[in-house]
């Protein structure tokens, strides 16, 4: 069982939760609005062609979403402002002093709203300042897709860093009041990677552009670095970062992705942070590809193996035996575990998970999903690691970037004609894991405990 304060919740962003069924709630200043209607994009696939004006609505139905997660026996919600809302002009140029003058402040007062009405019930508040999306003030990624127009580069500009910082410590002067928890970045290392290096991710600006992949990512690790700095002089609250980790398996090249793509960074960017939320969904599998033609630019001398971890068959298995989700993500929930287990061995910082969860239309696997991963949480913390909450992604269905509305990670349905919330079953299977504290009860639905006891006795026998 885990402790009385382990925190129970899920998480929410802006962009893919906010906008829905109303003008009101439609912001237009993203990089990503612009991104998903550009009609090259949709005709050639690149984005799903669906529209994010047509997503859940939390923006002016937030009382729903939070009704739905305290009934469901959650203490803690985590969720996102955007950016973009708050400044919808560019602050550059404009001093600290001034910005007050400069942003939307009924934006202001209406997500104090939304953080009041998850207070009022309770729960504790964790909020993410920037969830992949940027102000089309300082990005616009189809200028540098097309014309390589860097002009407004997003994160591959230096200068974007200190414009967010000013952002940070507005948000921590608007809403520190409010919050519990406070996460500057939300995987800062995706953005990086999918941005300017895998293509086929559909993340804007969609160019291979191993330099722009480093610089963009090391402009990040400035900006939260910069930004915790600054913060902490004004709030006594916790800040961290959220970051995507995936365990990796194959070959020896496997421990070369694991720093380059999970501890190198980290390293960078856990100088300067609070807390680390951990981000896991699935592994990769790995094989060494020598020689790879332009390696000294970007390090990576291997491929991912079809058939594991991100690459499945979609709703089929892969070739391990384990289920693949919807968006053929393979279910390893003992990738957690050994992440985890690495990550708390290296670092001394308190551990959030605050994102894990499974693209599940018909709720056939959810269920299963949440139990093994919370009982690989359980076992962590029985083992001395020090993980204060589990938030599950997510509490509804939800905008998925460039796929649309397609890929269903919701414990609720949302009608997304109507904005019905229509829970499903694993919505009452995470009631009861959060009440109780623990998921050990109902591992007799999958043989995840035998799986990790086999894990554990093998690496004792290695040590």
């Amino acid at each position: 069982m885990l402790p009385q304060e382990f925190l129970f919740g899920a998480s929410l962003s802006g962009f893919q939760f906010e906008m829905g069924r109303d003008t009101a709630s439609v912001d237009k200043n993203t990089d990503w609005f612009n991104w998903v209607h550009d009609d090259l994009n949709v005709v050639t696939g690149i984005v799903s062609g669906d529209f994010p004006e047509n997503g859940p609505g939390y923006w002016n139905n937030f009382k729903a979403f939070h009704d739905m997660a305290e009934e469901s026996g959650m203490n803690s919600l985590r969720v996102g402002i955007e950016w973009s809302r708050v400044f919808p002009r560019t602050t550059s140029g404009i001093d600290m002093t001034a910005l007050s003058e400069a942003c939307d402040k009924s934006v202001v007062d209406h997500y104090r709203s939304i953080m009041t009405d998850i207070k009022k019930r309770g729960m504790k508040l964790m909020v993410n300042l920037n969830h992949f999306t940027l102000p089309s003030w300082c990005h616009d990624p189809i200028a540098v897709n097309r014309r390589l127009d860097m002009s407004r580069s997003g994160w591959a500009d230096r200068e974007t860093a200190h414009e967010f910082i000013k952002y940070a410590l507005f948000a921590v002067e608007c809403f520190d009041d409010l919050v519990d928890f406070l996460s500057t970045l939300n995987e800062p290392n995706i953005v990086a990677m999918n941005g300017y290096f895998s293509r086929g991710s559909g993340f804007p600006p969609s160019i291979v552009a191993p330099d722009l992949w480093k610089s963009s990512l090391e402009n990040q690790i400035n900006a939260h670095r910069m930004a915790y700095r600054k913060m902490k002089a004004l709030t006594k609250k916790p800040v961290g970062v959220i970051y995507a980790t995936i365990w990796f398996d194959g070959d020896d090249s496997r421990e070369k992705a694991m720093d380059l793509l999970n501890w190198k960074p980290l390293d960078a960017f856990l100088e300067e942070s609070d807390f680390l939320g951990v981000n896991y969904y699935s592994r990769n599998v790995v094989e060494a590809v020598p020689g790879t033609p332009g390696n000294e630019d970007h390090g990576v001398d291997w491929r991912f193996l079809d058939g594991f971890g991100y690459y499945c068959t979609p709703d089929s298995f892969s070739r391990t035996g384990n289920p693949s989700s919807d968006n053929g993500w393979e279910f390893y929930p003992e990738g957690l575990y050994k992440t985890v287990s690495e990550i708390s061995r290296r670092y001394s910082i308190p551990l959030y998970i605050t994102e894990n969860g499974v693209a599940d239309e018909h709720d056939v696997y959810r269920s299963r999903y949440i139990i093994e991963h919370v009982y690989s949480i359980e076992k962590l913390v029985s083992e001395g690691c020090d993980i204060r909450g589990y938030f599950h992604w997510s509490l509804t269905d939800n905008y998925e970037w460039a796929l649309g509305t397609s890929m269903c990670f919701g414990l609720a349905k949302v009608d997304f004609l109507t904005g019905q919330l229509i829970p499903r079953p694993s919505l009452y299977l995470y009631r009861e894991v959060a009440r109780s504290r623990s998921a050990t009860r109902f591992t007799d639905l999958s043989r995840h405990e035998e799986v990790l006891e086999e894990h554990v006795e093998a690496q004792d026998g290695n040590d």
